[in-house]
């Protein structure tokens, strides 16, 4: 019981962080004057697919798509998030927390697309179902949790860890198959850290060690979850260990937080009991008052089992037809984004391309915007930004794997720039027109590389970088008013 508190705690912060930080965001990203209009996206589908569009896109903002009502799920989120923190009727909170978050990310498009978004919805539906039925989250009181949900929420973890050992051996990317993979991660991930600046500079077997290391933790590790108290506590703490890793060297938002929880889920109380110097006869023992009835868990658990099953049978590539109920069940389940498949870099960026927006007045002299986090000053420090996430900084490392023409955003975050919009300008570190928005908007592509320790004390240069050609041509608007 003392667990489920602590996870359930633990996920009233991831929630909160997540709703905090988007709420910084929501407007530059998705609102009336944002780089991807909610309202404009939802009269869209409803345009195009009908009536179709209600369960495709299952979002409170069929209601109300204005700036104001983005900003109340975000700050109504928030404050759920310290209720559910608080103990307070956590059942409710967690179900309402579900509903605010899928209703954001049903209209945000490609900003909320990532599979951190896509794990805390599928741990938060889960965990509705683990919380006790009470106004209050209470040690005396509280009922033990549902074993079934319990191992839900453990065969989750192992699903999204094994799958993401597995999906880089099945990509056949030959940078996993002969270990080097780890020699360009840390210079070529989205948002790096100088930790991990500082281990892109370690030799190249050491780097091969470490990619043997990962494999073995991904794709053995995860058996352990079903073993023994003992043996799970063991690899508890190796998948622990594993993600504090990952957390200090790249900025994957609350993708490590949400992984570490769900790995607290295989202690028993008892370790708590040493941990916080508890004796035995102090433990809680609670009543089975407050249970979620087993006519509601049987089916939630039959679906969440068999449409988790066929992901992950989709993940491994493996043959197998499934029987139209339950290919009906998955179409039906995808808009809720709540049983998800997963499956970090399978195949692994070699390169750094890197966006630089630039402004001008005349077409001849041009100034660069800068972001917030992603690199564009070869003297700012790779730095920690997680739990944040600054999703315009992450959507423009993915695009510059592309062309311009593949993410139609971009062009739509060009014209914002050329129209003014405060809130797109807000997500940006520096505005280079503070007075009036420039006539014209291009994008330069650069490779960049890590420098080395030599330079790095020479210069106080974190990169070096070299031009590619143009991105995107020079874009203007056909009429502006000033």
């Amino acid at each position: 019981m003392l667990t489920t508190r602590v996870f359930l705690k633990g996920l009233g912060c991831v929630y909160l962080v997540a709703f905090a930080s988007l709420w910084t965001q929501v407007l530059g990203l998705m609102g009336q004057r944002g780089i991807l209009p909610a309202a404009e996206y939802l009269q869209l589908a409803r345009q195009q697919i009908g009536l179709d569009a209600y369960r495709l896109i299952p979002t409170l903002c069929w209601f109300n798509a204005s700036d104001a009502f983005l900003q109340f799920l975000c700050g109504g989120g928030a404050a759920l998030s310290l209720l559910l923190i608080f103990g307070i009727a956590p059942a409710l909170t967690l179900f309402l927390l579900w509903v605010c978050y899928l209703s954001l990310a049903s209209v945000s498009q490609e900003f909320l697309n990532f599979q951190w978004d896509a794990l805390l919805l599928e741990i938060g539906f889960l965990a509705i179902f683990l919380a006790p039925l009470q106004l209050r989250l209470k040690a005396v009181t509280q009922p033990p949790p549902s074993r079934v949900i319990l191992w839900l929420l453990r065969w989750l973890l192992f699903r999204l860890m094994f799958s993401s050992g597995a999906v880089k051996l099945i990509s056949g990317d030959p940078a996993w198959r002969n270990f080097t993979a780890l020699t360009v991660h840390y210079e070529t991930q989205p948002l790096p850290t100088w930790v991990g600046w500082a281990m892109h500079q370690l030799p190249v077997w050491f780097q091969r060690f470490s990619c043997g290391v990962m494999f073995a933790i991904e794709l053995l590790v995860p058996f352990i979850i079903f073993g023994s108290k003992r043996v799970r506590q063991t690899g508890c703490a190796v998948l622990i260990a594993f993600q504090v890793l990952i957390l200090v060297t790249g900025n994957y938002c609350f993708f490590n937080g949400l992984t570490i929880l769900l790995c607290l889920l295989l202690l028993e109380d008892d370790v708590w009991d040493r941990i916080l110097h508890r004796r035995a006869t102090e433990q809680e023992a609670g009543t089975m008052r407050g249970r979620w009835p087993i006519w509601i868990i049987g089916p939630v658990a039959a679906v969440v089992i068999t449409a988790s099953t066929a992901e992950m049978v989709g993940t491994l590539h493996l043959p197998m037809r499934w029987p139209n109920p339950v290919a009906w069940v998955m179409d039906f389940l995808i808009p809720f984004r709540s049983v998800n498949s997963y499956g970090l870099f399978a195949v692994m960026t070699t390169s750094r391309p890197e966006i630089i927006v630039e402004g001008s007045e005349d077409g001849a002299s041009w100034l660069p915007y800068e972001f917030k986090y992603k690199p564009g000053d070869l003297k700012k420090r790779p730095d920690f930004v997680a739990p944040h996430q600054p999703r315009l900084d992450w959507q423009m490392w993915f695009a510059s794997l592309s062309s311009y023409q593949d993410n139609p955003w971009f062009l739509n975050f060009c014209m914002r720039l050329l129209q003014g919009s405060p809130e797109v300008l807000a997500l940006l570190k520096e505005n280079p027109f503070p007075q009036r928005p420039p006539h014209y908007i291009r994008a330069s592509l650069y490779d960049y590389h890590f420098t080395g320790l030599h330079t790095l004390h020479s210069e106080g240069t974190w990169w070096h970088r070299t031009q590619k050609g143009f991105y995107c041509p020079a874009l203007s608007l056909k009429a502006r008013t000033d």
